[in-house]
């Protein structure tokens, strides 16, 4: 269970900053350039390769160097464990807030019916 946190932890850091989210979105349509990623955004290639890195040490990506250029492409088994744990969460707080809601209406009906 620890390595598990450990690495659900690696991955919503990587997923918390806007820059490795849209190069994750990027990538679900299929492997790229670093070169390409980097295009829409305003920053020096060396800043945009701690964002590689970060998606990378996440296990989110992974990249493979060929000769001077190194293509990035997405590892859908971390994405999945992270997208699991959030349902399982939603799964969670929907059964509380529908017993929440039940338990509300009971006291409003109980009220109802001692007026």
């Amino acid at each position: 269970m620890e390595n598990y946190s450990v690495s659900l932890d690696k991955s919503f850091h990587a997923l918390s900053d806007p820059t490795r989210r849209s190069v994750i979105q990027r990538l679900i349509s299929g492997p790229a350039t670093v070169k390409e990623l980097a295009e829409p955004f305003a920053m020096g290639l060396p800043s945009f390769l701690k964002h590689i890195k970060v998606l990378e040490d996440s296990g989110l990506i992974s990249s493979q160097k060929t000769g001077r250029t190194r293509t990035c492409e997405i590892k859908p088994n971390q994405l999945t464990a992270a997208e699991e744990w959030l349902s399982e969460q939603r799964t969670l707080w929907e059964g509380r807030t529908d017993r929440l809601a039940e338990y509300a209406e009971s006291l409003a009906s109980k009220e109802h019916t001692d007026e």
